[in-house]
């Protein structure tokens, strides 16, 4: 399921209407992105939400944009995957008789299904949790973040587009912690070759 449109034209024309492009931190966008005044929310899913919603109180984007590193044991290193469906990992309460990965009386399907997709990417499910998970077994997800679940949430609540590119830094592995590092700081310069086109005639955000 995705917000309506899909092809690049599309992405295009709400690139041009007040983008907001999200990242965990400061290494992720490298500098490449300055001029659209990112928001950095920092690591986690409280942080992702509070800084997110803190900055909707006052601006109204015309679509969000997460761009961020993410491991993933499906997808190679270096690969830039398009989310579409995000699965909070970290959220069990079977316990009680709900389904993995359900939020208890929400009314939240286990996975959330919403965002753009991008013609030419691969499309991955989204695995977001508090852990920088290091021995990934589950084939439920196979794209492995900290933060867009809450991000693609809020987006869906609050009825603005969302965008989702993960570059993959890593193979949630034992050696996920090196390759991160390495790695992390080659992600702002495989999305600026994919959306950059797109960014030329977008206002500077707020």
């Amino acid at each position: 399921m995705n917000n309506g449109n899909t092809g690049t034209a599309h992405i295009s024309g709400l690139m041009g209407d007040s983008p907001l492009l999200v990242f965990a931190l400061d290494s992720e966008a490298a500098g490449e992105f300055d001029q659209y005044h990112p928001l950095i929310v920092g690591i986690g899913k409280v942080n992702a939400a509070y800084h997110l919603a803190k900055y909707l109180q006052s601006n109204r984007p015309g679509l969000i944009v997460n761009l961020g590193s993410a491991g993933s044991h499906s997808f190679p290193r270096g690969q830039v995957v398009c989310c579409t469906q995000f699965i909070q990992r970290d959220m069990d309460v079977r316990g009680l008789g709900f389904r993995l990965y359900e939020t208890p009386l929400s009314g939240q399907e286990p996975v959330l299904e919403y965002g753009l997709s991008v013609p030419g990417l691969p499309q991955g499910i989204c695995g977001t949790g508090d852990s920088f998970e290091m021995d990934h077994k589950t084939d439920d997800y196979n794209v492995i973040d900290m933060e867009a679940y809450p991000l693609a949430m809020i987006a869906q609540k609050e009825g603005i587009p969302f965008l989702c590119l993960k570059y993959i830094s890593d193979g949630a592995d034992g050696n996920a912690a090196e390759d991160w590092q390495v790695q992390v700081h080659h992600a702002a310069v495989a999305f600026k070759k994919i959306i950059g086109g797109w960014l030329e005639n977008a206002p500077a955000a707020l």
